[in-house]
């Protein structure tokens, strides 16, 4: 997936202060969002690809979610506070695009289907390390759990964000967030052990 082309160049841009000199910081500033939007979209793609696929939208549908994604991201950077990381931030457009996916029909059919298509053919870093009967397990594991269960367990096992961080981010009380996190956890482990079971079965 690439930057859609009305992002990539300054062609359209009806900012009264973009075509300025360089005499105001203000249009220093303002110029900067264009080129941070680039820089977010070419550096966050992949991690908002992945935390898509975890969340349970199918392989030929995350080009077209991401985009959405990077739409709405677009709408809103004057939000984003660039001192604080990225992805906790991109992860609540992910997550709210995620929703609205399974949410469709024609979705619903498909959601527990996805695991041939989980294994990207240029997966970061972390996951190169990982067999391939691994990640199977962690997608199916995933598949099978409740949505705002499997949504905080990506936030804080996966992507590290703190519980605290992670209320926040879903709009729950941190004591629900802690409650929630719980659960996921165990629908994770029992989940991770009847597939390692019926796995065994089969050998």
């Amino acid at each position: 997936m690439r930057l859609p082309g009305r992002f990539r160049d300054g062609s359209g841009d009806d900012t009264p202060n973009a075509r300025v000199g360089n005499a105001a910081p203000i249009v220093r500033e303002e110029v900067t969002l264009e080129v941070d939007f680039a820089d977010l979209f070419e550096t966050h793609l992949d991690y908002v690809w992945h935390t898509l696929r975890r969340l349970g939208v199918r392989e030929r549908d995350i080009e077209d979610v991401a985009h959405d994604v990077f739409l709405t991201v677009h709408r809103r950077l004057a939000e984003y506070d660039a001192t604080r990381p990225a992805r906790p931030w991109l992860f609540a457009f992910a997550l709210r695009a995620a929703s609205d996916y399974r949410k469709l029909a024609r979705h619903r059919t498909d959601l527990l289907d996805t695991v041939a298509e989980i294994r990207d053919p240029t997966p970061p870093p972390d996951e190169r390390a990982i067999t391939r009967q691994r990640l199977d397990l962690v997608s199916r594991a995933l598949d099978s759990m409740d949505f705002d269960r499997r949504a905080i367990f990506v936030l804080h096992e996966i992507d590290g964000v703190g519980a605290r961080e992670a209320a926040a981010l879903l709009g729950i009380p941190v004591n629900t967030a802690y409650s929630r996190l719980r659960l996921a956890r165990e629908d994770f482990a029992q989940a991770a052990q009847r597939l390692e079971a019926r796995r065994g079965g089969h050998r």
